[in-house]
């Protein structure tokens, strides 16, 4: 279930209500620009379709050759960084199988750090904003 206040949505479950959005910053290994084309629409596919099974949903997401920024909002009983590395690993599977020649290129797709910061001291407007405008850079 979903309840709206001022402009923020709250999800709720049996015992919880919350409202848990963070930006995600994560990179191929050694920061190669590799995510465009094909490759980047894939990636993009791939990370939607998951939302259900992993418990977390999309609110904005752009894919740049060399990083990729995410605008989550995560269940806090699941956890944010275990959500990140299920997507890195099964992007990063999924991937290396469609697209044999990453694997030549990459020893694995994602380096193992990731940027999270939540969502809270700025609007998410403005963070939308960021990230949408990360194309125009």
């Amino acid at each position: 279930m979903e309840i709206q206040n001022k402009n923020k949505k709250y999800k709720s479950s049996k015992h919880l209500v919350f409202s848990c959005q963070y930006h995600v910053i994560f990179c191929p290994k050694y920061r190669r620009k590799v995510l465009t084309g094909k490759i980047a629409e894939r990636l993009k596919e791939l990370i939607l379709e998951k939302q259900e099974e992993f418990q977390y949903e999309i609110l904005d997401m752009e894919v740049m050759p060399d990083h990729v920024h995410l605008l989550i909002d995560v269940d806090p009983k699941i956890g944010v960084y275990s959500v990140v590395s299920k997507i890195k690993g099964y992007t990063s599977k999924q991937l290396r199988e469609e697209f044999p020649g990453l694997k030549k290129k990459l020893p694995t797709l994602w380096t193992l750090s990731k940027f999270i910061s939540s969502v809270g001291s700025v609007t998410l407007d403005v963070v939308k904003k960021y990230i949408e405008e990360q194309k125009n850079k």
